[in-house]
C-alpha cells in the first residue's frame, strides 16, 4: 500500500502538469461559439466509450452561456432505445474557453475553433482510479472535411490518446 502512494501521486502531478499544457482559443468568443454543433468525431481512453465507439452516430451538442458566463452544454445522441439527453454546466475557470464541472470533476478547453465550422474539445475527467481525456471534433454542419479530420488525428497524440482509440461518427438523422 505504501508503495502504490507514490505512484499514485505521481500520476496526479503528471495529469495536473498535461491539464495544464493542453491550449485554450485565444480570445475565445462565447457569442460566436454558442449554437448547435454535430459531433463529428470522438477520441477518448475511457473504458466505456471504448467499448460503445463502434456502435456509436453522431450526436448533436447545443451550447449556451449563462449570464454569469458558465457554460450549459446539451448532448443528444440516437441509440437502439430512442434518443438519449444529457446536460452538463460548466464554470468558467481562468480565461474564456476554459470550465469545470466541479460535481463531475471534468476539466473542459475549447482548444481550438473558427466559430463557424469546427470546434475541438479537450476534456479531462478524474473518475476514482481511472481518469480519462477526450477529444472531440465539433462541427456546424455534419459533413466533416478530409482536412480537419487530419487536423483532429494530429492532435490525438499530443493528448496521450492513440488513433486506435478514435471514432469518426456516421451521420445521423436522428435526435434532431
Amino acid at each position: 500500500m505504501m508503495a502504490v502512494l507514490p505512484c499514485l501521486v505521481l500520476a496526479l502531478l503528471c495529469l495536473l502538469r498535461a491539464g495544464a499544457e493542453v491550449p485554450v482559443q485565444p480570445d475565445f468568443n462565447t457569442a460566436k461559439f454558442a449554437g448547435t454543433w454535430h459531433v463529428a468525431a470522438a477520441v477518448s481512453n475511457c473504458s466505456v466509450f471504448l467499448k460503445m465507439k463502434d456502435g456509436m452516430k453522431s450526436s448533436i451538442a447545443t451550447m449556451s452561456f449563462t449570464p454569469e458566463g458558465e457554460l450549459a452544454m446539451e448532448f443528444v445522441w440516437p441509440t437502439p432505445n430512442g434518443c438519449q439527453k444529457f446536460e452538463l454546466l460548466f464554470q468558467q475557470r481562468g480565461q474564456a474557453g476554459h470550465y469545470v464541472a466541479a460535481q463531475e470533476k471534468r476539466d473542459l478547453r475549447v482548444m481550438e475553433t473558427d466559430y463557424s465550422h469546427y470546434a475541438i474539445m479537450h476534456e479531462l475527467q478524474q473518475n476514482g482510479q481511472e481518469p480519462s481525456t477526450s477529444l472531440q471534433l465539433l462541427m456546424r454542419e455534419q459533413d466533416t472535411s478530409p482536412d480537419l479530420l487530419q487536423k483532429f488525428k494530429e492532435l490525438i497524440p499530443t493528448v496521450g490518446l492513440t488513433k486506435d482509440m478514435l471514432v469518426i461518427l456516421p451521420k445521423s438523422g436522428e435526435c434532431r
